[in-house]
């Protein structure tokens, strides 16, 4: 755990809207940026396709520590002058259960090069967030990431209790193995994945650190579970509110929704944050804590800081086009920019906070025109075949391979394939076979609405270091 713990940790946020710009110039300010660890394979391979602009991901690449992965990549990715508008990308292997050495390659080359990028030019710690439900990928992920010298690893939307462990061992260079979850495991089932940093690497394991743990949580219960019946070290917390941006907790008890349709959330959603504090581990609130008042609130409540999203989400060097981040800002002037909790939206079953935009598949009638295909797979989930395999199936895939799957309709209605639009939101959607080009659906928190109070008068855009301004008041900028 670094010596000097951040006010401010920039949260890792949707398919490389968190990507190693914003990482890095939150960073460089002396606050923890973090990337996000979501999908970086197929990010890295749609990069490559699109030519590369700048040259960063070969730079990245190049520094690589294992011979030859690097080179196989980029033969195989690599588009100089980059794949024409309208024209469909090469689309890389699904995961499952034993992965080819390809996709291990590109899953640890594609976690290195986030990291390296983000750290690269000052000397400052550097974190990347995790899904714990994308699980198959997880452990060559963090071994990517523990190659580029990642200082803090970052997991939510689920309970993480491998991780810590996990990292204990790749960190001394041991093989790794994570349960998956299968609908229908038995007791004579191996549901695990594992991987091999010996293996992978020939034998040569270069060294690595152990980066610091924290989980994301909603619930003291899921703090003090972690914080003492873990045996590897968990460092800390992010403490996050229903009202953050992307997945969130789903409110505990019976399931009520508002007259808006929306999950309701009551007392009993409320963490204790003395229970927390008193865990004795650093902790930061995060949920709608982007105002200089809330950050001192969190400090005088025992915090270390907050975690800040949606105020990044939006910034210059963010991952999302700039066409959607133009849109926003009008709207938030407008004071008409809000999001809508969805209950149903993900596949993963969790609630999802959607960003009402045209133009996206947040509004019914793109949503019902988009063809449903399933060619990224990282929301599906497995289960236990008839004949005692694994198969894969996602609520948001075409209905009737959803049915023949062991899936019920219900599980169907109103699911969106994140994986295809979040690719979208930051300029690598795919192009489908009948020529359908896949639509965004943009995910914000609540703070969506007041987004705008970051520009300066005059301007049409703001960057990173303006939110730390505004959020530490009298800090000193980075020369």
């Amino acid at each position: 755990m670094p010596n000097d713990l951040p006010i401010i940790i920039q949260g890792g946020m949707g398919v490389a809207v968190s990507g190693w710009r914003l990482a890095n110039a939150v960073s460089s300010e002396g606050q923890l940026g973090v990337v996000s660890g979501t999908a970086l394979d197929a990010v890295l391979a749609r990069r490559l396709q699109h030519g590369d602009p700048g040259g960063h991901m070969r730079r990245a690449l190049a520094a690589f520590p294992i011979p030859g992965v690097a080179d196989r990549i980029i033969d195989r990715y690599f588009v100089p002058e980059g794949t024409p508008e309208g024209v469909r990308l090469k689309t890389k292997p699904m995961h499952k259960m034993r992965q080819s050495r390809h996709v291990e390659e590109l899953l640890v080359a594609s976690n290195f090069v986030e990291v390296f990028l983000a750290k690269e030019g000052h000397g400052n710690p550097v974190g990347i967030n995790y899904l714990e439900k994308l699980q198959i990928p997880t452990i060559p992920s963090l071994y990517g990431a523990m190659l580029g010298d990642v200082d803090y690893v970052l997991m939510g939307a689920g309970i993480p209790r491998a991780i810590p462990g996990i990292l204990d061992r790749l960190s001394v260079g041991l093989e790794a193995e994570l349960r998956i979850d299968v609908k229908g495991a038995t007791e004579d089932d191996d549901p695990y994945t594992r991987f091999d940093p010996a293996e992978f690497t020939d034998g040569t394991l270069p060294p690595v650190k152990r980066p610091a743990f924290l989980a994301i949580v909603s619930s003291h219960i899921l703090a003090t579970m972690l914080a003492k019946k873990v045996e590897a070290t968990v460092n800390g917390f992010v403490v996050e509110a229903p009202t953050a941006g992307g997945h969130n907790a789903p409110p505990r008890g019976r399931g009520q929704l508002t007259e808006d349709g929306e999950p309701l959330y009551g007392d009993r959603d409320e963490p204790d944050l003395e229970v927390i504090r008193q865990l004795g581990l650093p902790f930061w609130l995060a949920g709608s804590r982007a105002e200089p008042d809330q950050v001192a609130d969190a400090l005088a409540l025992g915090a270390t800081g907050v975690q800040v999203g949606t105020a990044f989400a939006f910034c210059e060097e963010s991952g999302f086009e700039g066409k959607i981040k133009r849109t926003v800002l009008e709207l938030s002037e407008a004071g008409q920019a809000r999001v809508f909790t969805d209950p149903v939206a993900s596949p993963t079953g969790f609630p999802f906070k959607v960003a009402q935009l045209e133009d996206t598949i947040a509004g019914e009638e793109a949503y019902q025109a988009r063809p449903r295909v399933c060619d990224l797979g990282y929301l599906r989930s497995a289960y236990r075949r008839d004949d005692d395999s694994i198969g894969w199936r996602c609520a948001s895939e075409p209905v009737e391979d959803f049915l023949e799957k062991g899936g019920t309709i219900e599980e169907t209605v109103g699911r969106k394939c994140l994986c295809n639009a979040l690719m979208a939101n930051v300029g690598l959607g795919q192009v489908q076979t009948n020529g359908y080009g896949e639509p965004r659906l943009i995910t914000s928190g609540d703070d969506i609405a007041t987004v705008a109070r970051f520009l300066r008068p005059g301007e049409e855009t703001y960057r990173a270091a303006d939110v730390l301004d505004y959020l530490l008041p009298g800090r000193v900028r980075s020369s």
